[in-house]
């Protein structure tokens, strides 16, 4: 086993016991949980029977948002095990996020708005006292709803929701307590294990009525009451769901054209958190000469999680350089930052000016990479981010809805070899 150089600690973090922050913790989950992924998930995936209750799900969801387990093996282990016919909703779940993804690869404005309209309301915040106290209200799970106040509570004890009770939260927050959509969004940003740019941000777009033109989503007390077992029956809900505003998504760009790496090139490989796994977009053959895991983003694009969560990464983080440097038999380093001066010292180190990584879709690490990779170039280092096969295939067909897309997903599985 090679040695990992740990250059940044922290106290632990509670949350790992429900998400162990490893591969093979995830491994053993899917392992578990795959002979359920056939007509058992089908029935009962959008129950939300409470915490310790859901082996109606897969619980994979953080695990597969790092890639410290690929959207490719969780569907093989679960396809070795289920018709496609059988595991058909499980497989379109681990294809949304994917379609996501590459919706957002091909509208990056969005993610910028995003960001830009939080920033408009968190100054609002400083302003406006009776915002600031209901919004704070609403995070601590203080609101006076019954289940929402659960639901706040829990995501941020755990990291996590489940998918039904996300769209009830974000409904509530937006059209029963009137609060700015951005600002939940960055709540879930700040406090889920799976949060991550695409799907978050385009979630609660698609709940407030502003992703998919005169579609919105009302949260209501049968519902409720019939997916939580009756757990929860919320009353005074809104009644009606107006779309925020009107607004029509902006058209799909070309994807940029995915690198490709020289032959012959000796590399610096560079694992983050978007892709934690990466080793595997490596060419076969590929002269790696040392391994660097980031454990966060670059200090002027910091990641937009929270303290725990940020903890629970930065563990996943040293496990992936254990896991990489005894896959490739090479010296693994974590990193505290996405910083082009460590990277320097790195590759000085090796004794490369090449550093290959996986590419990483919009969002802070990407544009961590960017300033990275502009400042090393300037040293003569380059940086090639590689695109993985399942998002190369993927990612084109995300140009309008996901009904659209999921007509493609039989010959994308044939061409992922699935």
């Amino acid at each position: 086993m090679n040695g990992v150089v740990d250059t940044n600690g922290d106290a632990p973090d509670a949350r790992a016991a429900l998400f162990p922050p490893s591969r093979a913790a995830a491994l053993e989950r899917l392992s578990d949980f795959a002979p359920r992924a056939g007509h058992h998930y089908a029935a009962r995936r959008n129950h939300d029977p409470g915490p310790g209750e859901r082996d109606n799900v897969s619980l994979l969801s953080p695990y597969i948002r790092h890639r410290a387990i690929s959207e490719h093996e969780v569907i093989a282990r679960v396809l070795a095990r289920h018709s496609p016919e059988a595991a058909e909703k499980f497989v379109q779940e681990v294809f949304w996020r994917t379609y996501w993804k590459g919706w957002l690869q091909m509208r990056p404005g969005v993610w910028r708005a995003f960001l830009a309209e939080r920033d408009i309301e968190r100054s609002r915040l400083a302003e406006d006292d009776g915002l600031r106290e209901r919004v704070a209200a609403a995070e601590a799970g203080h609101s006076g709803v019954e289940g929402f106040d659960h639901w706040a509570r829990e995501l941020i004890a755990t990291g996590y929701l489940h998918n039904h009770a996300r769209m009830w939260f974000a409904s509530i927050w937006i059209f029963t307590l009137r609060l700015p959509w951005t600002l939940g969004a960055d709540f879930f940003l700040r406090h889920l294990l799976d949060a991550d740019p695409a799907s978050n941000t385009l979630g609660w777009r698609w709940v407030a009525g502003i992703q998919t033109p005169g579609k919105t989503y009302l949260a209501t007390t049968d519902n409720i009451a019939r997916f939580t077992d009756n757990r929860f029956g919320p009353t005074d809900l809104a009644s009606e769901a107006p779309a925020i505003r009107d607004e029509t998504p902006p058209p799909a760009s070309a994807l940029p054209v995915p690198r490709t790496l020289p032959r012959g090139r000796r590399v610096l490989l560079l694992l983050h958190g978007d892709d934690f796994s990466g080793q595997e977009v490596l060419p076969a053959g590929t002269d790696v000469a040392s391994i660097a895991v980031a454990r966060r983003g670059h200090p002027d694009i910091p990641w937009p999680f929270g303290a725990t969560t940020t903890h629970w990464v930065d563990t996943m983080a040293e496990d992936a350089a254990r896991h990489a440097g005894e896959a490739l038999q090479q010296p693994a380093t974590v990193l505290p930052q996405l910083h082009a001066e460590q990277l320097r010292v790195q590759c000085a180190a090796a004794g490369v000016t090449t550093i290959a990584t996986p590419e990483t879709p919009v969002g802070p690490l990407a544009d961590a990479l960017d300033d990275v990779a502009r400042e090393l170039a300037e040293d003569g280092i380059e940086v090639i981010p590689l695109r993985r096969t399942w998002d190369d295939l993927a990612w084109p067909h995300a140009t309008h809805g996901f009904f659209r897309f999921k007509r493609q997903i039989p010959e994308l599985l044939a061409r992922n070899g699935l």
